[in-house]
């Protein structure tokens, strides 16, 4: 990268989630040189750049003025670097920005990504959880009723799920999340990278107890393990499999796809199939 001018364009930068440390030479060169910086809130990235020493050119960007402020942003990308940051961490992640980004590519401009800090990524780190494979859901609804759904929705996936939480709101939504998921294993991280930092696991049935006269306070990310193994399909289960597949596929191939999808014994899966026939 030139040390003097930056090229046209977006540049994604990741900032710190709260120890500003976490910032990287290469997004504070980032910063420092954008013709324009992007910003959530000027007064929080006012405090980065104060750390950088400089007061940085800003233009606020976030959920009630995007629509407006997204077409000037885009054409002046045609001559100038311009950042996107959010308050803390990674845009993008339980952000508007990537319409931004998909305007820009839309019209041809080149977009680089610098990347750094993340809450969620972080605190699968500390959660001690399985981390191949993780669902990442941002804020559950606030509404009782949309927020059962919700979760309804990622009930059966078989991922680490890790989501964003107030504090407030966190014991309640601990609650939902047992009744919908069943009492998993979770963890509770927050005020990630500063002095306080800490990570708390339990059930989800414990830390929603510990948290309901105690809402912390800080950023919150909840990490909660996936659900166990399923109970292997019984024999009305495959029954009920074949005859809906005997309706469409011959016996052969019926057998074939339950024992596929029910993880049965294909052959005895066809000697029932033809069972079922006569």
């Amino acid at each position: 990268m030139d040390d003097l001018i930056l090229s046209p364009g977006l540049y994604i930068v990741a900032t710190p989630i709260g120890n500003l440390g976490d910032l990287t030479p290469r997004a504070a060169q980032i910063l420092t040189r954008a013709d324009v910086v992007a910003v959530e809130d000027s007064r929080v990235t006012a405090g980065l750049f104060r750390h950088l020493g400089t007061k940085g050119r800003m233009l606020p960007y976030h959920d009630h003025n995007a629509d407006a402020v997204r077409p000037g942003l885009i054409a002046r990308m045609a001559t100038e670097a311009v950042a996107l940051v959010s308050d803390a961490g990674t845009p993008l992640i339980s952000d508007p920005g990537f319409k931004l980004v998909r305007d820009a590519r839309a019209a041809g401009h080149v977009v680089t990504t610098i990347p750094g800090p993340c809450a969620a990524i972080a605190a699968l780190t500390l959660a001690g959880l399985p981390t191949d494979r993780f669902f990442f859901l941002g804020f559950l609804p606030a509404k009782q009723q949309a927020r059962a759904e919700a979760i309804a929705e990622v009930a059966a996936i078989r991922a680490t799920l890790v989501l964003y939480e107030s504090g407030p709101r966190l014991s309640a939504c601990l609650a939902a999340l047992a009744e919908g998921l069943g009492n998993r294993e979770t963890a509770v991280a927050r005020e990630i990278t500063k002095r306080f930092e800490e990570c708390v696991t339990g059930t989800l049935g414990e830390l929603a107890a510990r948290y309901a006269d105690a809402p912390p306070r800080g950023e919150i990310v909840v990490v909660v393990a996936p659900p166990g193994e399923a109970p292997p399909a019984s024999i009305e289960d495959g029954d009920a499999a074949l005859a809906e597949a005997l309706t469409r596929l011959p016996a052969s191939k019926a057998a074939g796809e339950v024992a596929k999808k029910l993880g049965l014994d294909r052959k005895a899966l066809y000697a029932r199939a033809m069972t079922l026939k006569t």
